[in-house]
């Protein structure tokens, strides 16, 4: 299909003669055209365009890109519309913007940048028809539009399916792992990895027909799992790898979802701006059996990202350590002793002690880490014994110290 699109996207570039750009409506690029100029009588070469040099480069726009041009009303556009540049969002070439519609939904827009050669294209508009070769461009548009809304719709297919196979009734679930494996066909023997991007915000208002579904390459099926996390809904993507020892591809594709707007929290935190998304990456499987518990490892794997940056914001199952046991325990308090510790008044204290467990207890390593002198380490941990009446040169003492820490940092458990 993804030829398909580049084949559209040429004959628009052609009728036109101007590059053309197709991407999604969550700004992800599909395909673009650059125009032959043989036949021209300009040798200048094209002056750059940042923004439309940058979404070619990394295949997806920033969300203050995104931000610019929605500020026009693409999303709710019926025709084409004229942008102006403005060469302090990095948008030094003005564009014509061809809404890609099906059935009364907007599922992309092709780009046109706007060099001088489009200045005398007549829009149409109210009372006046469009420039017949724009016409023919937003035919070629709307077969595009068809073409996307056919793969949305196998896309949420798909994605119906592996939610039921992730966290559906039991009885369900054989039916629902049938019915997805035979849809993947060959790619359901894997090798496969799950991807969990958390918090990811699906559709609401205008979007509430576009649930949020990525269509990145690899991903071969992918849902969104409302009330995954305390800070909301979380996405799944099923990642076909290369090979059964190499998780390149997943972690690939779960940068590249990290960078959508689609991966934060609607709205913003009391005290500051809503928690970055962080995603987790399972361990590779074979066949679709074991989705359910690849699931679960991307969740927790998320989790630990969200709870140390040092780990995130993509963090593998296998190598986050302790958090591979806390995340599967059920939500406990903390032990009585280590409660004091954790009151926001001693977090200085907390963090000290978290950190010299992790260093093994080796004094210099922990003073380095923490940018302060041997002195100041041990008062500060002597200050830990008063607080908790743990022996920190007792294995059992530090051992229930160190996962109290840990498990705080994580918080809740996730579902």
């Amino acid at each position: 299909m993804r030829d398909d699109y580049q084949q559209l996207v040429d004959e628009i570039t052609t009728v036109l003669r101007a590059p053309a750009t197709l991407e999604n409506r969550d700004f992800a690029l599909i395909a673009f055209g650059a125009q032959d100029s043989d036949d021209s009588d300009d040798t200048e070469e094209p002056a750059l365009d940042p923004v439309r040099t940058r979404s070619i480069l990394q295949r997806r726009s920033t969300a203050a890109v995104r931000a610019w041009f929605e500020a026009f009303g693409i999303a709710r556009a019926q025709a084409p519309l004229r942008i102006p540049p403005d060469p302090a969002a990095g948008v030094f070439m003005g564009r014509i913007c061809l809404p890609v519609r099906h059935r009364g939904v907007v599922h992309g827009y092709v780009w046109l940048l706007d060099d001088g050669h489009l200045a005398d294209l007549e829009l149409g508009g109210p009372g006046g028809a469009p420039d017949p070769r724009l016409a023919r461009a937003m035919e070629t548009a709307a077969r595009i539009g068809a073409l996307l809304a056919a793969e949305a719709r196998a896309g949420e297919e798909l994605g119906e399916l592996l939610r039921e196979v992730l966290t559906g009734p039991p009885a369900g679930r054989d039916a629902a792992r049938a019915g997805l494996g035979a849809a993947l066909r060959g790619a359901a023997d894997g090798p496969l990895a799950l991807v969990a991007v958390v918090p990811w915000t699906p559709g609401t208002g205008e979007d509430a027909d576009h649930p949020g579904l990525p269509h990145l390459p690899g991903i071969v099926a992918a849902c969104v799992l409302p009330g995954s996390t305390a800070a909301g809904a979380g996405l799944a993507a099923l990642i076909r790898l290369r090979t059964a020892t190499a998780l390149d591809p997943a972690r690939a594709t779960a940068e590249q979802l990290l960078r959508s707007p689609r991966a934060t929290t609607a709205g913003s935190a009391p005290d500051g701006p809503p928690p970055k998304a962080a995603a987790g990456v399972s361990a590779p499987r074979r066949g679709l059996e074991e989705l359910s518990a690849a699931w679960q490892e991307a969740l927790a794997a998320a989790r630990a990202a969200h709870a140390d940056a040092r780990l995130g914001p993509v963090a593998e199952w296998s190598a986050i350590g302790p958090y591979r046991l806390l995340a599967t325990l059920p939500a406990l308090r903390p032990d009585a002793a280590v409660r004091p510790l954790l009151e926001p008044a001693h977090a200085e204290l907390a963090r000290t002690a978290e950190t010299f467990l992790d260093c093994a207890g080796q004094a210099g390593r922990t003073a380095q880490r923490l940018g302060i002198h041997r002195q100041t380490l041990y008062y500060r941990l002597s200050r830990v014994r008063q607080l908790t009446g743990l022996d920190l040169d007792a294995g059992e003492d530090r051992l229930l110290l160190h996962m109290t820490l840990k498990a705080a940092r994580l918080g809740p458990p996730w579902r």
